[in-house]
């Protein structure tokens, strides 16, 4: 009867933890809808009470040889005289039956515009962040089990450095430093002009772009690992295993760091709006030819079809990104309980 028992309380806890994630997941989910149609009715009424003229940026160079009656047509035309609320209205409706509308500026479908963008920006978003992970976990661990030591004590005044230098600042190092000083590397776009988007030439300017993004939010995930590292090495379990002779390094990997993966996963979830925002920033210094210049250029041009969509899907994402994150939490500490 004790094996039975040993055998279903594990299986219980599991299936009772699985319908916590499930619940929260389900909440979460439901909030989402209505954040996202607030966020989306504040963006159309905060862009009707904007000072710039949509017709600037549709016309450019010819706004100033056009005359008001040719201006006023056209804003009729297009429908930008419409109140907010029926311009909003308009959206949601056409967001139903799946169109997602013609960007005024690029003159091209909203979705196929984001076929063409939108794969750039996962492609240097996955390798930075991929690389900022790695290095947090592999860095953070040691600088952690040698705590007030010189290199723990170098790398932490790095990561203060660090953390108070904007992505642009560091893009803009990277790229004095790297491909102005050195000329290792090139300085800006996806290949070198006029050749062709071949394997070679996209990993070369994506080197760059990368790095400094991965830099920008290195120093936070760093310390994370740090700290809790340097904490779970006087937890009771890691001294009991010390005193079993298991070696620093099986303690580290087997112990330390699976119990310090929590931690790291929430500042992870919590860093995520200020990735897109590191994201847009690096990818517009570099022109990398991303989501993120057209973000900039459907902000300033008041282009509503394709920032909304833009806006709402950056939302959409960072909100699952978040509940990802703290499901990974979840499952990672037993401790923690599924009720947020």
């Amino acid at each position: 009867m004790v094996v039975v028992a040993d055998l279903v309380a594990p299986v219980t806890r599991g299936r009772w933890r699985g319908r916590g994630i499930a619940a929260m997941a389900g909440r979460r989910v439901l909030v989402l809808v209505p954040v996202l149609v607030a966020v989306s009715a504040a963006l159309f009424a905060a862009a009707a009470v904007s000072p710039f003229d949509p017709l600037v940026g549709y016309l450019g160079a010819r706004y100033e040889s056009t005359s008001a009656a040719d201006r006023t047509l056209l804003a009729d035309q297009l429908g930008l005289d419409l109140p907010w609320y029926q311009l909003y209205g308009r959206w949601l409706a056409d967001l139903a039956h799946g169109d997602l509308g013609t960007s005024r500026g690029f003159s091209q479908p909203v979705g196929e515009l984001l076929a063409q963008r939108l794969p750039w920006t996962m492609l240097l978003v996955t390798v930075a962040m991929t690389v900022a992970v790695a290095l947090a976990l592999s860095v953070g661990a040691w600088a952690g089990m040698h705590r007030g030591g010189m290199v723990d004590r170098a790398v932490a005044a790095s990561c203060v450095v660090l953390q108070g230098l904007p992505p642009f600042v560091v893009s803009l190092a990277a790229i004095a430093v790297f491909a102005v000083g050195l000329g290792w590397l090139p300085p800006a776009g996806l290949t070198d002009a006029g050749a062709d988007p071949d394997l070679a030439q996209v990993l070369r300017h994506l080197v760059l772009p990368a790095a400094a993004l991965a830099l920008s939010q290195l120093p936070w995930l760093l310390l994370a690992v740090r700290e809790s590292v340097a904490g779970n090495r006087a937890e009771d379990f890691v001294v009991g295993a010390a005193t079993r002779g298991i070696d620093s390094a099986t303690i580290t990997r087997r112990h330390i760091l699976p119990t310090s993966l929590a931690p790291f996963v929430t500042i992870l979830g919590v860093r995520l709006p200020e990735v897109v925002v590191g994201a847009v920033l690096v990818e517009e210094i570099f022109s990398w030819p991303g989501i993120a210049g057209a973000f900039v250029r459907s902000a300033q041009d008041l282009d509503m079809a394709l920032l909304a969509v833009l806006t709402v899907g950056t939302t959409c994402a960072v909100m699952l990104g978040s509940l990802l994150a703290d499901i990974a939490v979840v499952l990672l500490d037993p401790r923690v309980r599924a009720d947020g």
